[in-house]
């Protein structure tokens, strides 16, 4: 039998500009997986950022989607299509609006909540697929959202933003595979120890 290998997707915005804004905590905390692993250097392959890690004898590709968010979709589908991987070997990390900052949910199938990265991904591969919410909060109203997630985070931030990264870059990888409450568990001790 086929042993297939997990995918792990942090959302985000390609460039610069983009690089600390709320809405791009996927891509950190993907670039934290790769630095704790001591991941090869990203390649361009299926318009993404790509590495791979080996965690407790499973086979891992790390991917950074670099089409804007709203595309995420595409290059994901391009990869577990042409691996055929199934969707419950599915992983992705993102942003989470409705969610306290700091705070992580895991969760597979279910709506994409507003979330463009997800609806695209829906759209492309269905929705079965294991959603790894990282919160940032909510600033307040519906008419604010664009701007907020689309802002750097704040040097206030930084008193959760660098503990949460830290924790998730060295166990996420362990998730793949496990009960996510079981996961959860684990995190959320290790993020109140720091």
């Amino acid at each position: 039998m086929t042993k297939f290998p997990y995918v792990l997707v942090g959302l985000g915005n390609p460039g610069d500009k983009y690089t600390l804004n709320r809405h791009n905590i996927g891509f950190l905390a993907i670039d934290a997986v790769c630095k704790f692993f001591n991941a090869p250097r990203y390649q361009e392959k299926y318009h993404s950022h790509m590495s791979t890690i080996e965690v407790d004898g499973h086979s891992i590709i790390i991917m950074k989607p670099q089409t804007f968010m709203n595309l995420s979709g595409k290059a994901v589908a391009e990869l577990m299509r042409f691996y055929k991987i199934p969707i419950t070997h599915l992983y992705v990390v993102h942003d989470e609006l409705d969610l306290e900052p700091g705070r992580i949910k895991v969760k597979q199938g279910g709506s994409d909540g507003g979330h463009n990265g997800l609806a695209s991904i829906t759209q492309h591969l269905g929705a079965n697929y294991h959603r790894v919410r990282l919160g940032i909060g909510h600033p307040g109203h519906k008419d604010l959202v664009t701007g907020y997630v689309l802002s750097n985070f704040s040097k206030n931030d930084q008193n959760w933003v660098e503990p949460l990264l830290w924790t998730v870059g060295k166990e996420l990888p362990h998730l793949l595979g496990q009960e996510a409450p079981k996961w959860l568990n684990h995190v959320n001790h290790k993020l109140k120890e720091m």
